[in-house]
């Protein structure tokens, strides 16, 4: 095994604590009031912008926070740390500079039942100490359950607590990892289709069926939730009926993350390319017929873990364009056909009589493709041959753009 690079690599370890009742009580109350700095944040940035068309940056945002602390309505934020508040505004205007340069949409405000309950604490609001972690305003280290252990000698620079649906704690530890271990060099390269019936088909003609990990657990979710439309509103059964489907839906999330890390993890140590089609997942998730589906697959999670395990051990990971026809471009003599319906899983070359499965043909072009662009960088244009019937459908997207994420 190889050491990649010199450089330290970023990663996040996360990790379940059990908080005591005291703990929780100042945990619950810093989420609330990192909540509440980031509406009155986002609220008077709107009104500066639609009422004196005046952008308010961070730092007028931070002099916002004092003065608020000594509102007599607002003195309940001097009683928790500084540092969460602090970095509540941070990401508030990490979400506005993603707006103006249109990588996301406008902020929205956060709700107490349907946001993230979370606070990050940076270095000097925390007390690292024998594997123990202390936060601003607590006596006591969490009670953390060390499901495998930081690196040697690295010690963390954040800490991000949180608290999901299911009432489950969680802490995020970020540390410098200065001896990330990749898997030796390799030749190989991979394309990879994602699809439903089969959630990944490689290039090579392995398929990966889908788990469909949603499907297992409908019976017992649709139960649930149905007490949970019995329940009276406002009523502590409502809020145990509630906590009831909340355990059942992080159920079905971890074990999707779990095969999927592991996949990715195979993937990613066979592999020194990785080709993968950037699929319109908004897009398609507007398909009633198939947005059920599309969630339980989870291919945008896939590939984010793709994309930074990647960069961790020096693989290159390519993403083709969602224009490039992969489906209906023969990879054996390059005839592009009409048009293609999904029904359709198998198709007969016109130019050379290949018989095609579906999947596994959009699998080698795209792999394909991949292969252009890393050798030669930019953009490539496939040498294809179109049939007359196609030429007009496809003369304008032949270019298979991609986007190249190089080791590091």
């Amino acid at each position: 095994m190889e050491v990649v690079g010199e450089e330290s690599v970023k990663r996040a370890f996360k990790y379940r604590f059990y908080p005591t009742a005291e703990q929780a009580d100042q945990l619950l109350q810093t989420f609330g009031c990192v909540r509440k700095v980031y509406n009155l944040a986002l609220e008077a940035r709107s009104r500066a912008w639609s009422q004196e068309n005046r952008r308010i940056s961070y730092g007028e945002t931070s002099a916002m926070l004092t003065e608020w602390k000594r509102t007599e309505g607002l003195s309940y934020l001097t009683e928790v740390s500084s540092v969460p508040l602090q970095q509540a505004l941070r990401h508030l205007q990490s979400a506005f500079s993603n707006f103006f340069a249109k990588r996301s949409e406008y902020p929205r405000f956060k709700s107490r039942k349907h946001s993230r309950a979370a606070a990050e604490y940076t270095r000097s609001a925390f007390k690292w100490s024998n594997d123990e972690l202390t936060l601003a305003k607590m006596s006591m280290p969490l009670d953390i359950r060390w499901s495998r252990p930081l690196p040697d000698g690295a010690e963390p620079t954040t800490a991000t607590v949180s608290r999901d649906a299911a009432g489950r704690w969680y802490v995020s530890l970020l540390v410098e990892d200065r001896a990330v271990q990749g898997p030796p060099a390799s030749s190989a390269a991979v394309g990879i289709d994602l699809g439903l019936n089969s959630l990944v088909t490689f290039s090579t003609g392995e398929k990966i069926p889908t788990p469909n990990f949603g499907r297992r657990d409908s019976t017992r979710l649709a139960k649930a939730q149905r007490e949970l439309a019995r329940k009276e509103k406002g009523s502590k059964n409502q809020a145990k009926a509630r906590v009831k489907v909340a355990r059942i839906h992080a159920r079905i999330a971890d074990r999707r993350r779990d095969h999927l890390h592991k996949l990715s993890t195979r993937i990613v140590q066979e592999n020194q390319l990785i080709v993968v089609e950037d699929l319109p997942v908004r897009n398609l998730m507007g398909n009633r017929h198939l947005a059920r589906a599309i969630s339980d697959a989870s291919w945008s999670e896939l590939r984010s873990m793709l994309e930074y395990k990647c960069t961790w051990y020096g693989r290159e990971f390519v993403v083709v364009d969602r224009f490039f026809p992969s489906s209906k471009t023969c990879s054996a003599c390059g005839l592009i056909r009409g048009p293609l319906p999904l029904r359709l899983r198998t198709w007969t070359c016109e130019g050379c009589g290949t018989l095609h499965d579906r999947d596994h043909n959009a699998a080698q072009n795209i792999v394909a493709a991949g292969q252009a662009v890393s050798a030669c960088g930019g953009r490539v244009r496939p040498q294809r041959r179109t049939s007359g019937r196609a030429a007009g459908d496809e003369a304008g997207i032949l270019m298979a753009r991609a986007i190249r994420v190089p080791a590091p």
